[in-house]
C-alpha cells in the first residue's frame, strides 16, 4: 500500500509516492504549465538511473492528475490512485483553524475556502488539488497539512501586531508563520541527532530558499517566526524585501504616485537580492561577488546581516538553546552564507568549524554538525524533506482516525 503527496499550485501538480511500511520514497514528479500549450512533466523513478519529461495536453488538474495516474501505472506501482493509502495535500493557509494535520472532511473544505482572503495565491490551488483528488479517488482518505500549522503554538505576545485589536478579533489580522512543515521536520531531526528528547529540545531553525524565514523552538514548540500575516515579512528574500517601515508603502504612493498593485508587485517580485544586485540566485551572487561586483557583494553582506540579527532576537527569547539549524536550498548548499551568518556570533560562543563548513556543500542526505568543538551551541545543517513530513502526519492522521472508529 501506498501514500500519495500531492502539492498543486495555480497551473502546476507535484507529486511525490511513498510505501505505506517504512516511507521509502519510490517516485515523484511535477506537471507544469497546466490549461497551456506548453505543458509539461517530469517524472522520476528513486533507486532507478533514469527519469523521463516530455510535453503532454492537460487542460485541467483533473488531466494533469491522469497524466499522473498513467506515469505511476506505466511504471508498475499503482493501478490506480483509488487504490492508494492515503492521499496528503500540502495547502499554505491554515489560519487559526488548524494546529495539526486534518482528514478532509466538508468543514475542512469549508474552512480552507474560507481563508483564500489570506493566501489567494496558494490556498484556492491547494483547494483545487483535493477537490479534483477526491473526484478521482472518493474511497482514499485525504489529509491536509498545513504550512501554518507549526507556528500555532506562538503565545499572543508574538503573533498578535501592535495595531487596533478589532483587526485581529474581527479580521484575524496577525502573524501565521509559513515554512511550518520543513520546520517540523527539521526539528524533529535535529532532536534525534542530537540525541534529544523532543519536549525539551529547543532550537533556532533558519529555513534559506528563495522563500525565507527563521523561527524560534523552545521545548518542541515554535514561540516566534519571522514570516507574519504573509511570507513577505522577515527575511531578505530572493525577491520579497522582509522588513521594511510600512510607511515606505505610503510614501510610493503619495510621493511616487505609484498604484498599490503595483507596490503590492514590487515588494514581493521585484524587491529582497533581486532588487538589490538583479538576480535572485545566491550561486551567481556570490561569484558576482567574489569577482568585484559591488551590489552583489552588498547584497550577501545585507542577507546574512539580517539572518544573524534574527538569530540574535530569538537567541534572548528561548533562552538555553541546543542548536542552530540551517536548511533549504542556500541553508543546505552556501558554505559562504552559513559562515558569513555565524562569523559575528564569536562574541557569544558559537562557532563554525570552517573546514567542515567548506565541504558540506552539495548533496547531503543526513544532518551534519559544523560546529566547532569549543562552540557552546551546535550548529547543523539538516535537508528538508518536507514531502516526507506531509506523508508522516497523513500516514499518523489516518491510522488515528481508524483507531477512534475501532474504539
Amino acid at each position: 500500500m501506498k501514500i500519495l503527496v500531492l502539492n498543486s499550485g495555480s497551473s502546476s501538480l507535484k507529486f511525490k509516492v511513498f510505501t505505506k511500511k517504512g516511507l521509502n520514497a519510490l517516485a515523484e514528479g511535477s506537471i507544469q504549465e497546466i490549461g497551456t500549450p506548453g505543458s509539461s512533466f517530469t517524472f522520476k523513478i528513486m533507486g532507478k538511473e533514469h527519469s523521463k519529461k516530455g510535453p503532454i495536453h492537460a487542460t485541467t488538474h483533473l488531466e494533469a492528475l491522469e497524466v499522473m495516474s498513467s506515469l505511476l501505472r506505466a511504471e508498475k506501482l499503482v493501478e490506480s490512485i483509488s487504490q492508494m493509502y492515503a492521499v496528503g495535500h500540502r495547502v499554505v493557509h491554515g489560519g487559526e483553524y488548524f494546529t495539526g494535520a486534518v482528514l478532509v472532511d466538508k468543514h475542512v473544505l469549508k474552512a480552507i475556502e474560507e481563508l483564500i482572503p489570506l493566501a489567494p495565491l496558494h490556498n484556492p490551488s491547494n483547494l483545487l488539488g483535493i477537490k479534483v483528488a477526491m473526484e478521482h479517488a472518493p474511497s482514499v482518505p485525504q489529509v491536509a497539512v498545513f504550512d501554518t500549522a507549526f507556528h500555532q503554538s506562538m503565545p499572543p505576545c508574538a503573533f498578535i501586531y501592535a495595531i487596533p485589536k478589532n483587526l485581529y478579533t474581527h479580521y484575524k489580522v496577525r502573524r501565521y508563520g509559513f515554512h511550518g512543515t520543513s520546520y517540523s521536520y527539521v526539528t524533529g531531526q535535529a532532536a534525534r541527532f542530537l540525541g534529544i528528547e523532543p519536549s525539551i529540545f529547543s532550537s533556532v531553525c533558519l529555513h534559506l530558499g528563495n522563500g525565507a524565514s527563521a523561527a524560534a523552538v523552545k521545548n518542541g514548540r515554535c514561540i516566534d517566526t519571522s514570516m507574519g500575516l504573509t511570507p513577505l515579512e522577515g527575511l531578505v528574500m530572493g525577491t520579497r524585501c522582509g522588513d521594511i517601515d510600512p510607511a515606505i508603502i505610503f510614501y510610493l504612493y503619495r510621493t511616487l504616485g505609484m498604484p498599490v498593485d503595483e507596490i503590492d508587485t514590487l515588494l514581493n517580485k521585484k524587491s529582497g537580492l533581486k532588487g538589490l544586485c538583479g538576480t535572485r540566485d545566491m550561486r551567481a551572487i556570490e561569484k558576482m561577488a567574489r569577482d568585484g561586483n559591488q551590489d552583489a557583494a552588498m547584497a550577501l553582506k545585507l542577507f546574512c546581516y539580517r539572518i544573524r540579527k534574527y538569530i540574535g532576537a530569538y537567541l534572548a527569547a528561548i533562552g538555553r538553546t541546543d542548536c542552530i539549524v540551517f536548511t533549504g536550498g542556500i541553508g543546505e548548499h552556501s558554505s559562504i552564507v552559513r559562515e558569513k551568518v555565524i562569523g559575528g556570533l564569536d562574541h557569544m560562543g558559537i562557532r563554525l568549524d570552517k573546514k567542515k563548513n567548506q565541504s558540506a556543500k552539495f548533496g547531503l542526505t543526513e544532518p551534519v554538525d559544523l560546529s566547532a568543538p569549543e562552540s557552546k551551541i551546535k550548529i547543523l545543517v539538516i535537508p528538508t524533506n518536507e514531502e516526507l513530513e506531509i506523508a508522516r502526519q497523513t500516514l499518523r492522521m489516518v491510522e488515528k482516525g481508524k483507531k477512534s472508529v475501532a474504539d
